[in-house]
């Protein structure tokens, strides 16, 4: 009965360290990447309803980068609070075993770590992409957030625009267009053009369809596949943007490709289609087979360092004498599961290099953990001899 209200003393402080060191490094990540999101409006035209779906849809993958140092700096929290306070040794006198301490904070260890597996590996990846079907399937807010003046404006793909100046009313004064992706409708021309300049003095975005400009007194120039240069001359004309795109990228990431597909990809090295008529994955190339085993390992052999950091920890549970020295066990054990964590981050990167790199990235762990346990219980059955 004692024991259960001491694990549960024990979770509950974690689970306050934990979840307040993770809200906090992943609100500091977030607000830097909502940010830099800002070109989605300013540079890319889109409305600002996709930019916060977007964004907030980024937080799943973000809180999972954090959920393994937010748990050791969660655990070295708790267990110097505990010690600060004399709470350790009250518990030790009461005749508590240290091993069950450490079984403890494994079995929390195993939790993040089922956690961290299933959000590296199913929820992330269709999260980021359909996030990413935000973005192809938007279309742009207004035209005018794409158009600045006194600047050649090419956010609009195959298409640049420049305007020298624009009034309070949304009239644009001399508007100049070059389009080279041949899906600009306008007036029809008898031949298929390879580009199309059109000059107006005046201009403005149609206030109905939000998505179409109306110019007035000026010229087209439409040149054909001979070279050969057409001028039609217009007094009022409108221009419709539905075909075009932005320059941002539509196409699913690695980083956004459900495991199904890339555990398939790269074992049975079939190629993928991701997106129809534009990106497919494939795993013929070293380079590609590289990228893709490296994005596996980060799902599926990260959440195995997490048991390791909750054992190096436990160190500090040691009993030491009071001087100078005990000071610096705790930036040492702390310091030394850090470094495992750092490591495994750079690790991965070239796991992906072979399979041998790969089946070294998850044999670590797996070797550490027994070691670094039975290392433990070696300390504590010694400790408890010199008592």
């Amino acid at each position: 009965m004692l024991s259960n209200k001491i694990y549960k003393h024990f979770f509950l402080e974690l689970s306050k360290y934990f979840f307040l060191v993770l809200f906090t490094f992943s609100t500091i990540v977030w607000a830097v990447q909502a940010v830099n999101f800002l070109d989605l409006i300013v540079e890319d035209g889109h409305a600002v309803s996709l930019y916060l779906n977007y964004s907030l849809l980024n937080i799943p993958k973000i809180l999972t980068k954090f959920i393994p140092l937010s748990f050791l700096l969660a655990l070295v929290l708790t267990i110097l609070k505990f010690d600060s306070e004399n709470e350790l040794i009250i518990l030790w006198t009461s005749g508590l075993n240290k091993i069950k301490i450490i079984n403890f904070f494994l079995k929390i260890a195993l939790i993040i770590t089922i956690i961290q597996l299933f959000l590296a590996a199913f929820i992330n990846p269709n999260v980021l992409n359909y996030s990413r079907s935000l973005i192809r399937n938007s279309d742009l807010d207004l035209i005018s957030s794409a158009i600045k003046t006194n600047e050649f404006n090419d956010t609009l793909e195959g298409l640049t625009i420049y305007v020298e100046e624009k009034d309070e009313l949304g009239i644009m004064k001399n508007v100049f267009i070059r389009d080279d992706s041949h899906k600009l409708s306008t007036i029809e021309n008898k031949e298929k053009t390879t580009s199309l300049t059109i000059f107006a003095k005046k201009g403005r975005v149609n206030s109905e369809t939000k998505n179409s400009l109306i110019l007035e007194n000026g010229v087209i120039h439409s040149e054909n596949k001979s070279k050969e240069i057409q001028i039609i001359k217009f007094k009022k004309t409108e221009l419709f943007f539905d075909n075009l795109k932005t320059k941002s990228i539509i196409y699913p990431k690695v980083q956004e490709t459900p495991s199904k597909i890339l555990l398939n990809c790269f074992f049975k090295k079939t190629t993928h289609t991701l997106l129809k008529g534009d990106k497919d994955l494939k795993c013929e190339t070293k380079e590609e087979r590289v990228e893709v085993l490296a994005e596996i390992n980060r799902r599926f052999g990260m959440p195995l360092y997490i048991p390791l950091l909750a054992l190096l920890s436990s160190f500090l549970l040691i009993s030491r004498e009071e001087t100078k020295a005990k000071g610096w066990y705790k930036y040492f054990y702390f310091g030394l599961a850090f470094t495992i964590l750092i490591t495994a981050e750079i690790l991965v990167r070239y796991s992906g290099k072979s399979l041998t790199h790969g089946l070294f990235y998850y044999l670590l762990p797996l070797f550490c953990i027994p070691v670094v346990y039975i290392e433990l219980i070696r300390r504590f059955y010694y400790e408890n001899l010199r008592k």
